[in-house]
């Protein structure tokens, strides 16, 4: 009984706080961290992907996206487990593979903090595609449908270059009231040939604003 009560106490301040870390749950329930781990292994809880995995919530709590993530307050969850189990599964569930920047964007983390451990990794296939590098699913037939929609998606919207983005960008900075089409002619006479679709492509996907100019 006095164990029943102790579980009780421990999911009602999960619940009233959401997310806890073990040092919230030992100071409020005046026990050790040793106990508080004890207790929450028979109590269906989930760790953070993020924040060195030390924050915990009850697993009927997360309300997970499309992508199966939930954030409160800064703090990740995944319904597939770990930073690594989560990025492996998304690499596997995705249309065209991810970039870093893809990869970033949609767990919330910087691609730099974590991408450096799946370089090699035996679940995933690392591509390099048009200078970037891609993560892919392992998996033969599906790494074959990523890739060619990766291609596809390459077609229609076109990145331009390392290069061909400092060249963009010293442009726009020269002259910021130019509209796309002015700046790729003005890339045409110095032999890069950038359409303006693919100059927006590029501040599209640095997130950089667009202002629809007319001169």
């Amino acid at each position: 009984m006095k164990q029943e009560n102790s579980l009780k106490t421990e999911s009602t301040l999960i619940r009233r706080k959401r997310i806890v870390t073990l040092d919230e749950l030992a100071m409020s329930l005046h026990c050790s961290k040793r106990t508080v781990q004890r207790r929450l292994t028979k109590l269906k809880t989930i760790r953070s992907y993020n924040r060195n995995g030390q924050y915990y919530t009850l697993e009927e709590i997360p309300r997970f996206d499309a992508n199966g993530l939930w954030h409160y307050r800064g703090t990740y969850f995944s319904r597939f487990g770990n930073l690594t189990q989560t990025f492996v599964q998304l690499v596997r569930v995705s249309q065209a593979g991810l970039t870093s920047h893809e990869a970033g964007d949609l767990i919330g983390l910087r691609s730099s903090s974590f991408l450096w451990n799946f370089h090699d990794h035996p679940e995933i296939k690392r591509h390099k595609h048009q200078g970037r590098y891609v993560y892919f699913a392992l998996e033969p037939t599906r790494y074959a449908e990523q890739l060619q929609n990766r291609l596809i998606m390459r077609q229609t919207q076109r990145l331009p270059s390392e290069f061909e983005a400092i060249a963009i960008l010293v442009e726009k900075i020269k002259h910021p009231q130019w509209s796309l089409k002015k700046l790729a002619n003005k890339l045409k006479g110095k032999n890069l040939h950038i359409e303006p679709q693919a100059i927006e492509n590029l501040f599209l996907h640095h997130g950089l604003v667009i202002k629809k100019n007319h001169i």
